[in-house]
């Protein structure tokens, strides 16, 4: 029941067979080469940008834009980690005490 059934092919001579067969057009149906279509005309590869004042103005707004908001997460980061570490280091010190005078015995 759970043995892989592999297929078997009856013939494998791997020779392809055309369906269907061609047949050679008689010589009154071929059309003169002149009347062939010519190519499409192909775009080119770059396209240019052009920059107005304008865009540019508004690209280098855009910018200021990203630095200032990327600078205040990570401001805004870091000034996170500084209070938390300063708080650790407060309840560090306040438990030390404790722990002294609980030694102490007062």
């Amino acid at each position: 029941m759970l043995q892989p059934r592999i297929p078997v092919n009856p013939l494998p001579t791997g020779l392809v067979t055309p369906l269907v067969q061609p047949t050679p057009l008689p010589a009154a149906d071929v059309e003169p080469a002149a009347s062939v279509p010519a190519p499409a005309p192909v775009a080119p590869a770059r396209t240019t940008v052009q920059l107005t004042p304008g865009s540019v103005l508004a690209l280098a707004a855009g910018g200021g834009a990203v630095v200032l908001v990327v600078g205040a997460v990570l401001v805004s980061m870091l000034l996170a980690v500084a209070i938390t570490g300063a708080s650790i280091a407060v309840v560090a010190v306040v438990l030390r005490l404790l722990v002294r005078d609980m030694q102490k015995g007062r």
